[in-house]
């Protein structure tokens, strides 16, 4: 499929030794590997990365969602339990963006 699995220490130290940049590069990879292993051609990472930037982040609450609900049905699909990641992600969101990320990069670790 080509989804890459990522180390999660390696890219929350690159997010916060770059002061954020690595994060945006994350955030788009996260979103394209979200819509390979759903089979998905909805938004791509870099159209996601600008509407996020556009709206002050106000996109990234909607964005969070949508990648549990992938998540999600990638789980089911895959016939492993499912709980409540959309939710999960959208507060996150709210309180540590990061962990967000880390989460979702674990799930896709796990599922690819």
């Amino acid at each position: 499929m080509g989804i890459q699995k990522r180390e999660i220490v390696k890219c929350i130290i690159f997010s916060i030794i770059t002061c954020g940049i690595y994060g945006f590069y994350w955030f788009v990879k996260l979103n394209d590997d979200t819509n390979a292993l759903a089979g998905e051609q909805s938004t791509p990472g870099t159209t996601a990365l600008i509407l996020y930037i556009v709206t002050c982040g106000i996109y990234g609450y909607y964005w969070a969602y949508k990648q549990g609900e992938k998540l999600e049905s990638v789980r089911a699909s895959k016939g492993m339990q499912s709980g409540s990641l959309p939710i999960l992600y959208i507060v996150l969101m709210f309180v540590m963006p990061i962990a967000a990320f880390a989460l979702m990069q674990n799930e896709i670790n796990t599922v690819a």
